[in-house]
């Protein structure tokens, strides 16, 4: 019989009554013995040797044991983007609201970040190819209270295009915000990539070509791969990027339960 605490016991010889509050080892005679503590109804407590058959339980002989010891707790699993794992979760159905990124890197970043996340609230991140078109495809989808659009607009800083474009853009179900990197490579934090910083390129070069040929890569797609591999969780990207995609995530989601 496991001695669990209040567990109320007999010695076997009938001279102590008393319920458990403790087990323990001692000492006794060179040799390491388990043993419990009871306490009788006035408060007196002695210790006891968990020897076999020592106690009675409702009249009726037992051999206490050592409670087994409570399995640890383990920390709760984390997805890629910090939050809380749903466990067994299966991907919901995914909402009439979307969250629109510039291109297909982009896309791959934000699921490899908040992919899990993504799939538990039925979100779909869709590539737009750039936002010269912005204007437009807002029109063609119509957001409404429960298919809202959310947009990650990469060099959304005072002055530059994309800034000129979404100015242009203030209704009450779609909300663009972004982050100051030229590509959203750059948001991936250099130390992820084991270098430095990123390279200063020209604004007559194209950027990521500009970045290749200063870190040695021939290839942007190589490049991009390894961008990618690197970025294994929230740790490893900017925080404007991260602040961003939660505000995105956070305002397509709004009205989760009228959806």
């Amino acid at each position: 019989m496991p001695a669990e605490i209040d567990l109320v016991v007999e010695t076997a010889d009938g001279r102590f009554c008393g319920a458990v509050v403790s087990t323990g080892r001692a000492v006794e005679a060179g040799e390491r013995r388990d043993t419990v503590t009871l306490e009788d109804r006035h408060g007196k407590r002695r210790v006891f040797p968990l020897l076999p058959a020592a106690f009675l339980l409702d009249g009726r002989s037992v051999t206490l044991v050592r409670p087994a010891a409570a399995p640890p707790r383990t920390a709760r699993a984390r997805t890629a983007s910090g939050s809380f794992a749903v466990a067994a979760a299966p991907a919901r159905v995914a909402r009439a609201s979307r969250i629109w990124v510039e291109g297909i890197h982009d896309a791959a970043l934000l699921e490899r970040i908040w992919g899990d996340d993504l799939r538990v609230e039925g979100v779909v991140v869709e590539p737009i190819g750039g936002v010269d078109h912005l204007v437009e495809r807002v029109a063609e989808f119509g957001p409404a209270r429960h298919r809202r659009v959310g947009v990650l607009v990469d060099h959304l800083v005072p002055g530059s295009k994309e800034s000129r474009v979404v100015e242009a853009l203030r209704q009450p179900y779609l909300h663009v915000t972004g982050h100051p990197y030229v590509d959203v490579w750059q948001a991936v934090k250099p130390s992820a990539l084991g270098i430095d910083r990123w390279p200063d390129v020209p604004r007559t070069v194209e950027w990521k070509d500009g970045v290749c040929a200063a870190l040695g890569v021939s290839d942007p797609r190589e490049m991009w791969r390894r961008v990618l591999a690197s970025a294994d969780s929230y740790a490893d990207v900017e925080v404007p990027l991260l602040r961003a995609v939660e505000e995105l995530i956070d305002f397509v989601t709004a009205d989760a339960g009228a959806a």
